[in-house]
């Protein structure tokens, strides 16, 4: 039997702002909600969501009230109480996800509800609703997120590089967890005994209090938590966006929001390189700049709301280009077919041609600097690597943990790759060592950095510095082994589009129609490339979003003809 927290401290009573959280809706507002659903009636106790539901739907209170509970371990925690004009609900209600937590009848009275198709239909269409239901919700999660009150509990180390993994992919995702480190906390190996894990299982995943995932792929993190929805092999989409970076989020917000069946598939986390920026601060309508994952966020959020289907941890693994439609293959599920697509894939940094890298990655490698990373840095030094923006926001936000930030360039200088903006900063901060003509020639340690070698090009001389941190963020490899030969691309594997296509290069491909490819198009109708995987691209968050959107445009004209 579930036993109540004694001394519950209620999530309204403990923010500044609760009316944003939860507002109270006018009684003109309460009609249109119930326009959208039917009203029913509420008995004492009545659960109305479980933990772990699939189909969650939004409870709009007429009267009584409900209660919104935690529940784990055979006790309950209560989060919120509900009151007439107030709604249940968070971020889940528009990416479909399953329920976090448990909502409760506490006073018996009439409520109103709507299923997501309906809730999702009204956002959509009533703007005022919209903004109130849609800021409650993102709102709701990140007081979630802020204060560990998820179904997820990670028990992992520092010293893991699959801790690091796990870690992002949940935070990417905007989901909610506690994370036990076995370095620091007393209770983990009370939790190890429990679950019979020993240290080579590590990290460990405990999802919904009861499935235990030992060293877990980001795959099956999916699985276990139902971010997927079930695909549908005799289902045709109007379009196929894979990957979920600016660009292809871009393309799911305007492809959904005019009426097009999208499906967006992203093999990794949401977001794309852009996802893992300190701080964006060139980036139109943020003058005080905003982090990537905040930026992304939000437009993942958008995408949902329109409805666009979002699959993660679930790559293209093959295009194939015959047939009057295109059909992908995909990480364990059923092949996808496509009226459009549209290659969204971005490009990863490259990696040094050292032989001991792999090794060190995510155990003192690391391509991305977030608060997650920056924890590991602080009061050490660091190197970052790479002369281009990502680079020198990483270099910029690491200054305020870590003791000192070694920035290695190959080049002279950086004002030819970074925004003067960003080299100004770098130039003034005195905690960032600027080494020019530099590279990285040795990584040494055991299970972790420990010391790493480098080499002035200039000179010849090789430096050897005890540190245990580099961010790698140099170059661009594009994400295009998995078009195997469908499309074609440029001599670095990059995608080509329009008028980079030559006429030799489309006879070759065997081009069916009398007009040219369009902007964006590649070698093959109705298949567009946009954002980092493009040839020719402008690496900037702003024109990636621009190629989205621009997409679609052509994508209309292509479905019409």
């Amino acid at each position: 039997m579930e036993t109540r927290d004694p001394s519950p401290t209620p999530l309204a009573a403990t923010i500044s702002r609760p009316d944003r959280l939860f507002p109270t809706l006018t009684s003109e507002q309460l009609s249109t909600m119930a326009a959208h659903g039917r009203r029913r009636s509420t008995l004492r106790g009545e659960v109305l969501i479980e933990v772990g539901d699939k189909s969650v739907p939004v409870f709009v209170v007429v009267s009584g009230e409900l209660e919104v509970v935690r529940a784990s371990d055979g006790a309950e925690t209560l989060i919120v109480s509900h009151h007439a004009g107030q709604f249940s609900g968070e971020a889940n209600l528009i990416s479909g996800r399953r329920a976090l937590a448990r909502v409760r009848v506490s006073q018996p009275g009439e409520v109103i509800q709507l299923d997501r198709e309906h809730l999702l239909a009204l956002i959509q269409n009533d703007a005022a609703l919209s903004e109130i239901l849609m800021r409650a919700f993102i709102l709701r999660r990140v007081e979630l997120i802020a204060r560990d009150l998820g179904d997820v509990v990670v028990i992992g180390s520092g010293h893991n590089p699959g801790t690091l993994r796990v870690k992002q992919f949940l935070t990417r995702n905007g989901h909610p967890f506690q994370y036990i480190d076995l370095d620091r906390d007393r209770e983990a190996q009370e939790l190890l005994d429990r679950f019979r894990i020993s240290v080579a299982d590590i990290p460990v995943l405990i999802c919904r209090g009861d499935a235990v995932l030992r060293n877990p792929s980001n795959a099956r993190i999916a699985d276990c938590l139902g971010f997927n929805e079930q695909i549908d092999d005799a289902h045709v989409s109007d379009l196929v966006i894979v990957g979920a970076g600016p660009a292809g989020l871009a393309a799911a917000v305007y492809a959904a929001s005019e009426g097009l069946d999208v499906l967006v598939l992203e093999s990794n986390m949401p977001g794309g390189q852009a996802g893992s920026s300190s701080r964006i601060e060139n980036y139109l309508g943020f003058p005080t700049g905003i982090s990537g994952l905040d930026l992304t966020g939000r437009a993942y959020a958008q995408a949902m709301k329109f409805g666009a289907h979002i699959l993660v941890a679930k790559g293209a693994k093959r295009l194939q280009c015959d047939g009057q439609d295109y059909t992908l293959e995909i990480d364990g599920e059923p092949r996808i077919r496509a009226r459009a697509v549209i290659i969204a894939t971005g490009a990863e940094y490259r990696k040094p041609a050292l032989p001991e890298l792999s090794a060190f990655e995510g155990a003192g490698v690391y391509y991305g600097a977030t608060p997650m990373e920056a924890q590991l840095c602080v009061g050490e030094d660091v190197v970052v690597v790479g002369g281009g923006n990502s680079a020198g926001q990483a270099a910029v936000f690491l200054a305020s943990p870590a003791r000192r930030v070694h920035m290695l360039v190959r080049g002279p200088g950086l004002a030819e790759t970074m925004s003067r903006y960003l080299v100004r900063r770098i130039e003034e901060n005195p905690t960032i060592v600027l080494h020019t003509n530099t590279e990285i020639v040795a990584l040494e340690g055991k299970e972790k950095l420990t010391r790493i070698r480098w080499r002035d090009d200039r000179t010849g001389d090789v430096e050897s510095h005890d540190i245990r941190h580099a961010f790698i963020m140099t170059g661009a490899t594009p994400n295009t082994r998995w078009l195997d030969g469908c499309i074609v691309v440029d001599d670095k594997g990059f995608v080509k589009t329009g008028t980079d296509l030559s006429s030799e290069e489309l006879a070759r491909a065997k081009w069916p129609l009398t007009r040219p490819p369009y902007l964006l198009e590649t070698s093959r109708p109705r298949i567009f490339a946009v954002g980092d995987v493009r040839g020719g691209n402008i690496k900037r968050v702003a024109s990636a979003v621009g190629e989205g959107s621009i997409a679609i445009a052509f994508v209309h004209q292509v479905l019409r003809q």
